[in-house]
């Protein structure tokens, strides 16, 4: 299954409705997305998660920023309030069972603290964000060698051309959130550019066999 694992919406700071981004989602190769507005999971509130009528899968997560980065959770986490520090966040994102990912952790604005990855306090990142400049996807290259951790990608679309510009490929079902938890936890998930995009980045980060990897 090919999932885009960071989509922003009306929400937040994304252009585009819900309706807009299930309508979208097949049109660009996807088999399913994630809704992760900034703060927020409201969206939940637009549809229900899972399947579509039009085939698409979509669950809703959160972006959650933090002064050490941006993380990217999926769980019951409608009640979370802003300013936790990292460590917080991810212990929480723990003890309910969540999954959490390091987002665009070399994105020059808003990186992310290299000891949380050094220190095994999350073990996934988002290797290819679609809105990244290239160089900072890139830089993910300098952690691949000194880390185990597993890799996501999406698109961090806020428009409907932006939708699948990259996308996590998962090598089992996903049907549910509690799905899509075990799979990025259990790291049955790669980065890959669906083949209706050009993307201009480093090859290599699509090259690994999908395998759980246990974090």
């Amino acid at each position: 299954m090919i999932i885009d694992m960071h989509v922003h919406t009306l929400f937040f700071d994304g252009r585009m409705t819900v309706p807009e981004i299930i309508e979208y989602g097949p049109r660009a190769g996807l088999d399913g997305l994630c809704i992760t507005d900034h703060g927020t999971m409201a969206a939940r509130h637009e549809l229900q998660e899972g399947l579509q009528k039009n085939g698409l899968y979509v669950f809703v997560g959160m972006e959650y920023a933090t002064a050490d980065g941006d993380f990217l959770i999926f769980g019951p986490f409608q009640d979370l309030k802003p300013g936790m520090n990292a460590l917080t966040l991810l212990d929480v994102v723990r003890k309910r069972g969540g999954a959490a990912i390091v987002a665009h952790p070399f994105r020059e604005a808003r990186p992310a603290s290299e000891y949380i990855v050094e220190h095994g306090h999350c073990g996934v990142i988002e290797g290819l964000n679609g809105r990244n400049a290239e160089n900072e996807n890139l830089r993910v290259e300098s952690w691949r060698d000194k880390y185990p951790f597993v890799e996501t990608a999406g698109s961090d679309a806020h428009t409907p051309r932006e939708l699948g510009s990259v996308a996590t490929r998962f090598s089992i079902p996903v049907r549910s959130t509690a799905d899509l938890i075990f799979a990025v936890n259990s790291g049955f998930c790669r980065p890959e550019i669906p083949s209706s995009h050009v993307f201009n980045t480093h090859q290599k980060l699509l090259a690994a066999p999908i395998t759980g990897a246990g974090f």
